[in-house]
């Protein structure tokens, strides 16, 4: 009897080993650090979806220095966060990136000033300092601006652009008059620093129709060709739907998985996921933000010329069906 489950045992062992090995290695770098951003993904191998997939999935965090684009580029991954204008600028300059799925349906971007400040609309960003991150964020800005005719070079008919640290400093410190920050992140640093909703003016992107797509995923486009790559990619972005959908349904746990890999402050976390769940689609590219994205990239001459094949549903249309 020992003998059968000392067997049984290391067959189970054996088939466990087998299975590990058989796994599809995926390496997805993201945009920045680990945090509810990027919940989804945490969820995702946290719950064992990747696993059920057959995927060994190795999550890289980003951070101030580290560019997704150049990343994959390098070949240090598979599959890459970023935004759209960021991954189309990059294809413009060689970097053959195609979203295959946009896990982000809207865009959480918003410019905030004091209410007791220069700036209440619009009209008034002349003549002012906006802060803006750079990295590739500064592009839906750029466009924001061209739409209003406004130049960035400064000048009394124009705005001064301000460098904009990953934080709400610049406006604490009256460096600026508006700074830049996401619905689940800075927007709560400004009032975890004293300001109350009351007390800003708030520009959202997306209510002004100035969104341009953020968090979507991507990968080279020639890896595509290969039908075990594509497949592999289907599986992943399965399995990352499912966990964005775990996520928006059990915030608490998912801000358990950011913990996990290495965020900061459980309760930032859980509000941030909470935030974030109201910008999470389908997962599907709606192609009538995308053109109004390339389009303001083109009108802003951050791209050259008119994108061709840079998404593609093939993915998505296998993997959410």
């Amino acid at each position: 009897m020992r003998k059968m489950l000392v067997s049984l045992l290391a067959g189970a062992m054996s088939l466990a080993a087998a299975q590990a090995m058989a796994a599809d290695k995926v390496v997805l770098q993201l945009k920045w650090v680990a945090q509810g951003q990027f919940a989804g993904y945490f969820v995702a191998k946290e719950q064992g979806f990747y696993e059920e997939e057959g995927l060994d999935v190795e999550i890289k965090n980003g951070g101030p220095d580290i560019a997704p684009e150049q990343v994959i580029a390098g070949g240090g991954a598979d599959v890459i966060v970023t935004w759209m204008a960021a991954g189309l600028a990059a294809r413009d300059k060689g970097v053959k990136l195609v979203n295959i799925a946009q896990p982000y349906a809207k865009s959480g971007l918003q410019l905030i000033c004091p209410k007791d400040g220069p700036v209440q609309t619009e009209a008034d960003f002349k003549g002012h300092t906006l802060g803006v991150w750079f990295f590739g964020n500064e592009y839906p800005f750029y466009a924001w601006m061209n739409k209003l005719g406004l130049p960035t070079e400064g000048g009394p008919d124009g705005v001064t652009v301000l460098k904009q640290s990953f934080d709400v400093q610049p406006l604490i410190q009256k460096q600026a008059d508006c700074i830049s920050v996401m619905t689940y992140n800075e927007y709560w640093q400004a009032i975890d620093a004293g300001f109350k909703p009351e007390d800003l003016v708030v520009f959202n992107y997306t209510e002004l129709g100035n969104d341009l797509l953020e968090d979507g995923l991507y990968v080279i486009e020639d890896n595509l060709k290969d039908p075990a790559f594509e497949d592999k990619m289907v599986r992943f972005v399965r399995a990352s739907m499912k966990g964005w959908k775990y996520a928006v349904d059990n915030p608490e746990e998912a801000a358990e998985a950011v913990m996990e890999a290495g965020g900061q402050d459980e309760n930032h976390q859980q509000r941030m996921v909470g935030e974030v769940a109201k910008l999470i689609g389908d997962g599907k590219l709606d192609p009538v933000v995308y053109e109004r994205t390339a389009k303001a990239l083109l009108d802003q001459k951050i791209i050259t010329k008119e994108p061709e094949g840079a998404f593609t549903t093939a993915i998505t249309d296998k993997a959410l069906q």
